[in-house]
């Protein structure tokens, strides 16, 4: 079976739209597996090569989408793709895989036009300020 990456800002991670949009993207997606890493051990996963290398999201690039044969990615909701988003996506599609972006309003499209969505990725600050409270705490998306 081919594996779909559910890439999206950790702000919605086990919220309702997370919930929402997952459903749609197995309806849509009947023929995939879903890879979310909203799961305990992509956090595990991402702790221990934080801690090993200093580089959480190396887990995502050398472990987790290497395995996968396309990606469906939210960015925020005024269409703007956070750094780590943008980034995965990226990867698969450097790799010739098919890439898909998702509203939050659950629509679903092909992502053939790159140069668009690469006007639309937020550096990691902006990524941070929108994801991140003074706090530190995530915010609601």
């Amino acid at each position: 079976m081919k594996r779909l990456y559910f890439g999206s800002p950790i702000s919605i991670y086990g919220s309702e739209l997370d919930l929402k949009l997952t459903g749609i993207i197995e309806r849509e997606f009947r023929d995939w597996e879903i890879e979310n890493p909203n799961q305990q051990k992509h956090k595990d996963g991402y702790q221990l090569w934080k801690r090993n290398t200093g580089r959480g999201m190396d887990y995502y690039f050398r472990e987790v989408l290497p395995k996968c044969d396309g990606g469906i990615f939210l960015p925020f909701r005024d269409g703007k793709w956070g750094v780590g988003v943008f980034g995965e996506c990226e990867f698969l599609r450097k790799d010739a895989k098919p890439v898909w972006e998702i509203t939050h309003n659950g629509v679903v499209s092909l992502v053939i036009f790159w140069e668009t969505v690469k006007k639309r990725a937020l550096s990691v600050e902006e990524t941070r300020a929108r994801v991140y409270g003074a706090d530190g705490k995530v915010l609601v998306y």
